[in-house]
């Protein structure tokens, strides 16, 4: 089951600090992004091998986010849960989640929407966030130059 693990919740606050703190590292590359529709559904698959941490942006409506395979911890303002195969969690509007893979995993999210374009959709579903490293296909936009990571890394925040 997916019970919360701490009684110790993050505030979006420290949620945003990871993902500032995460964009000065190596990113996440190649990890494989099906994309499912039927009428009034879209459903995002995404395969992340063991280790993988991701920090994904925050929805506007609610909806399904479950662990199809293996083992990812997932993080958010509701608390920490480890889920397994097969256990699903309700997202609210607003929720942002921090998501570690223990093992080689897929997590799935499901959406109610008509659109089938991955952009449009973004706009649709998907919070603006300025400071995201990957586009509605899940393609890393931009890496940060050597010297943007050297001087976050001194000047941190």
């Amino acid at each position: 089951m997916n019970a919360v693990l701490e009684r110790n919740v993050p505030s979006l606050l420290d949620i945003l600090r990871l993902q500032e703190t995460m964009r000065v590292m190596p990113q996440a590359q190649g990890l494989v992004t099906s994309h499912f529709f039927v009428p009034g559904m879209y459903c995002r698959k995404l395969s992340r091998p063991a280790g993988t941490v991701i920090v994904g942006k925050a929805h506007k409506a609610p909806h399904f986010f479950l662990c199809a395979a293996g083992e990812i911890i997932a993080w958010s303002e509701t608390g920490m849960r480890k889920l397994k195969a097969g256990d699903v969690i309700e997202s609210q509007p607003g929720t942002k989640r921090v998501t570690l893979a223990l093992t080689d995993a897929v997590g799935i999210t499901i959406h109610k929407t008509e659109l089938t374009d991955l952009d449009a959709i973004e706009a649709e579903l998907i919070e603006r966030d300025a400071t995201a490293l990957f586009d509605a296909g899940n393609e890393l936009k931009a890496l940060l130059t050597e010297q943007e990571r050297e001087k976050a890394m001194i000047c941190p925040g």
